[in-house]
């Protein structure tokens, strides 16, 4: 109990982290201002409370009730949570950007409140090689509003150690998808796994067997489920079951997939159109995605599986198409819709009408994500990025493409209710605000980042 000569603590909501540890000093020095003080309702360690979040170079350096800062921002009682890691995006640049380019994509992520997103390598040419991985980064090093991290294509004879420092992780493709990085053969999916187990990172796989793929002419959606039917993503991951590492099994589609990782020491993401959308949804073309759109079933069960907390990450695998694209026969068309801007908008509104956990959304969309990857992100934590989301949970509206920012210029959620956020930082510096881009394009390479730290 403190007496009239004890000296006050600063209000603390739990021990401190080793993150915590490594800010102490500047924590409680109280010689310099900080750089901005956020406060209002915060999910701090797994509650929404009063918080001030005290933010320098970039980093979140002190939480508390009151905090002295050099700029205060006070929001009363909007929320302030973390900005969304989205673990799978195809930013398709570069070589594809008519479909989209690193500053669009970005700017798209950032006004749904994604602070982090982690690219594929099926651009072209496909990142496959350091020369090209390091050719790619060179050629986005300036356009993100976002920080980013750039996943290394898989092949056969691939020199994955040289990719290996410059890669946020590895991603192989077992199913025909958009772009030529395919592995069938067994003895190359064991090589692969152990050469990147040697390096610590993360091998994301697309799990689809192409050897239980048809390639019948399609005219529907459900023509393309039946030509890729569950039973190949079942495959895929038996056939995944044995090799070391950590694996991720990217977009899990069906709830047999769901039953064949259980048990298994995977990670696994579920994205928002095989939660929300299924084979009769309208759409054409527009709802051709690898893997497919299943049954109404398989969505209940993978929609009950993320909101139970058993799903990992939430990922939007966006995959941008133009319209010209997705016009064409459905056969011709190619697989892939946008999502990275409205993937968390339609959690957040389901979290406002209660249906989606609070902790589940942050743990899959941030906390996990930054935990699987590595990333001192994903936490309103001492000593994380000072990544912010803040949402008014009363401005919920429904999804109007002409609102969005992905150079595609459609949207399968067209009308769905969202709440997109009011304000994003990234690293502390405000880049969206009401929908709309402020300041400077300060994305940068997470994996160069996290270098410079050790």
């Amino acid at each position: 109990m403190s007496g009239p000569d004890s000296t006050p603590s600063r209000p603390r909501c739990s021990p401190r982290t080793p993150l915590e540890e490594r800010y102490r000093e500047k924590r409680w020095a109280g010689a310099g201002r900080m750089d901005l003080v956020v406060e209002g309702r915060a999910y701090v360690r797994g509650k929404l409370g009063h918080w001030a979040i005290g933010i320098e170079d970039g980093r979140i350096v002190e939480i508390a009730r009151s905090i002295r800062g050099a700029e205060r921002m006070n929001l009363g009682d909007l929320i302030i949570l973390p900005g969304a890691i989205d673990p799978h995006v195809h930013l398709r640049d570069p070589g594809l950007t008519d479909k989209e380019d690193f500053a669009t994509g970005t700017l798209a992520a950032a006004c749904g409140g994604v602070t982090t997103v982690l690219d594929m390598p099926n651009t072209l040419p496909p990142a496959v090689t350091a020369e090209k991985l390091a050719e790619k980064k060179e050629a986005i090093a300036r356009k993100a509003w976002v920080d980013y991290g750039l996943f290394a294509g898989c092949m056969p004879g691939a020199d994955i150690e040289a990719m290996a420092p410059m890669a946020v992780g590895f991603k192989v493709f077992m199913g025909s998808s958009t772009g030529r990085l395919l592995v069938t053969e067994d003895k190359d999916l064991a090589r692969i796994a152990a050469q990147v187990n040697r390096t610590g990172k993360v091998l994301s796989v697309h799990a689809e067997d192409e050897n239980l793929i048809q390639h019948d002419v399609e005219s529907t959606p459900p023509d393309h489920l039946r030509n890729r039917p569950a039973a190949a993503e079942v495959s895929a991951i038996r056939r995944l079951s044995s090799l070391p590492g950590q694996i991720n099994v990217c977009h899990v589609s069906s709830a047999e997939g769901l039953q064949a990782l259980k048990d298994l020491p995977f990670t696994k993401e579920v994205t928002a159109h095989h939660m929300l959308l299924d084979r009769d949804s309208e759409g054409k073309a527009y709802a051709k995605v690898n893997p497919p759109l299943r049954t109404k079933e398989d969505r209940l069960a993978l929609f009950q599986a993320f909101i139970s907390g058993e799903i990992d990450m939430l990922a939007s695998d966006h995959a941008p198409h133009t319209i010209e694209d997705k016009e064409m026969e459905f056969d011709a068309a190619p697989s892939g819709m946008p999502g990275v801007e409205t993937t968390v908008p339609m959690m957040l509104a389901l979290m406002k009408r209660g249906t989606v956990p609070v902790e589940v959304l942050v743990s899959a969309m941030a906390e996990k994500p930054a935990s699987v990857f590595g990333l001192e992100k994903g936490r309103l934590e001492v000593g994380r990025d000072a990544d912010l989301m803040v949402i008014d949970p009363r401005a919920a509206s429904p999804i109007k493409v002409n609102n969005l920012h992905s150079k595609c210029g459609w949207t399968p959620f067209e009308g769905r209710e969202a709440i997109f956020p009011h304000m994003v930082f990234v690293r502390g510096q405000l880049v969206v605000e009401d929908g709309d881009p402020v300041g400077e394009r300060v994305g940068r390479d997470v994996v160069v980042a996290k270098r410079s730290r050790s």
